[in-house]
């Protein structure tokens, strides 16, 4: 456990307008505000519907806690190991780790990504995420950097496998696979996904 990597109130609340500002530019990118069904769900758990990427929670809010668990570690080793940075810097690793996933959900409901994905994926009918759904990525991201923050090495390694395998098992998907099939697709593995 390591938790000066934790931020500091300046850094957190740098950490919250990048998130808000997120919500404002995926507005201004005519994203929907939440699941255009009208309601809003905590926890929505049929991948190959059009509620998927629209609620608070899914299968795939998994791999953002992951996220958070890699940056944490990224994080670790660029402040602590090489020793790049005192420690004050180190509490703005939280406000980067956001910035960082932030890119990403502003990457992913874009025009390219949304195509990459139904063409090369087994996610053919995706239309990209929902601002609730995005942001709600950003905090499980956020999650996954604090419960880094606060288990040993071995624990958040430990929990990373479970839940690779647990969504492998669900769902046939999970972050490695999601990562495999944007950056090369296989046709086995999307045969495997869609059975």
């Amino acid at each position: 456990m390591n938790a000066s990597l934790l931020p500091h109130r300046k850094a957190l609340v740098t950490a919250l307008l990048v998130w808000a500002y997120v919500g404002v530019i995926l507005l201004a990118m005519q994203r929907p505000p939440i699941c255009e069904c009208g309601t809003v769900k905590l926890w929505w758990g049929v991948v190959e519907s059009a509620g998927n990427s629209q609620h608070i929670a899914d299968w795939f809010s998994f791999s953002h806690v992951i996220h958070g668990l890699i940056f944490y570690a990224c994080a670790h080793l660029l402040w602590h190991h090489w020793n790049l940075f005192d420690g004050s810097p180190a509490r703005w690793a939280l406000p980067i780790a956001v910035a960082v996933e932030a890119s990403w959900e502003l990457l992913e409901n874009s025009p390219t990504i949304i195509d990459r994905y139904r063409s090369v994926t087994v996610s053919w009918g995706y239309t990209g995420d929902s601002i609730l759904n995005s942001l709600a990525d950003i905090g499980f991201m956020g999650l996954g950097f604090w419960l880094a923050a606060r288990l040993p090495v071995k624990a958040s390694v430990a929990l990373a496998a479970a839940f690779e395998l647990f969504t492998l098992l669900m769902i046939r998907d999970n972050l490695t696979l999601n990562v495999l099939m944007l950056v090369w697709p296989l046709d086995a593995v999307r045969s495997w996904q869609a059975m």
